[in-house]
């Protein structure tokens, strides 16, 4: 039975995702509505280890599908990102043909079955709906990045020795990036835009309630706050949610109920990752 992502209603989407223990916003929840009515990829921006990657994780497990995952790097190449050929059965193939009689021109060597997908062409050619996450695509050549246009404008790949290959589903696309460089118009205008920065203290504090099993509501909520004032200040690297939850965790397993200045001060370098960001915080918070 084919297996597929359809949302009635942004609300709908919240509580798929609230089922993995990613806390969504309703803008959130209404612009991954919105891409999977149009059928539109979403390019999601915004500071490192804000759940922009696990947006896509949490999608795939709470419908139940496939996740495909293409990671971005510079010098990424077309045959790393859609497809090569398999030189080797290709080979064995004319082997094999001239074995039994046949002519090395009729050896058939360019089709599909000789092709080697890679994440982009594997998604459009799944036999059922996949969510493909093209992760931190920011990091990419600017010359690569358009090979994603075809992709996200038709969900097709045009491959010189078989013609174009279609998809067989529309799959549920995520782009991921951290801004370190603009990305081009053309493939922005492929996309719906989503920035996930970091959440408010109510937010955050549900985030950690949901993802560290355990934790006191109110120790949650210290932990949020005083988050929150950290990020206010001008530190090299802000902490991220991600770093919240290690925080979190580290003062559940010393067990702690409260958060005294003894315990910031002996537990800040879980979140923050500068001397010169541990120091002005212990100077701000007179820890």
């Amino acid at each position: 039975m084919s297996v597929s992502a359809t949302f009635d209603s942004p609300q709908q989407v919240a509580e798929r995702l609230q089922t993995t223990g990613y806390v969504s916003s309703p803008r959130i929840a209404n612009v991954v509505h919105l891409a999977e009515r149009l059928g539109k990829p979403v390019l999601v921006e915004g500071p490192a280890g804000t759940g922009k990657t696990q947006l896509a994780k949490s999608l795939a497990e709470s419908c139940g599908l496939r996740l495909v995952r293409l990671q971005c790097y510079e010098g990424l190449d077309e045959a790393k990102a859609l497809y090569e050929w398999d030189y080797r059965k290709q080979l064995l193939h004319i082997a094999q043909a001239n074995s039994s009689g046949g002519d090395e021109e009729d050896a058939d060597l360019f089709h599909e079955r000789f092709l080697l997908t890679r994440p982009l062409l594997e998604a459009i050619r799944s036999e059922e709906q996949v969510v493909l996450l093209i992760d931190e695509v920011d990091r990419l050549d600017i010359e690569t990045e358009a090979l994603l246009l075809e992709v996200l404008s038709d969900y097709q790949v045009s491959i010189p020795e078989l013609g174009t290959l279609r998809a067989r589903t529309t799959p549920l696309v995520f782009l991921t990036s951290n801004n370190s460089r603009e990305l081009s118009e053309a493939l922005k205008r492929r996309c719906l835009y989503l920035h996930v920065g970091y959440p408010d203290a109510e937010r955050e504090r549900d985030i950690v309630l949901a993802q560290v099993p355990g934790i006191d509501a109110a120790l949650a909520d210290k932990i949020s706050q005083l988050v929150r004032s950290l990020r206010s200040l001008e530190l090299k690297k802000k902490p991220s949610v991600s770093e919240t939850l290690d925080w979190a965790r580290t003062l559940l397993l010393l067990g702690a109920d409260d958060v005294s200045a003894e315990l910031v001060a002996d537990t800040l370098p879980v979140l923050l990752k500068h001397e010169s960001d541990i120091d002005l915080a212990l100077k701000e918070f007179g820890a």
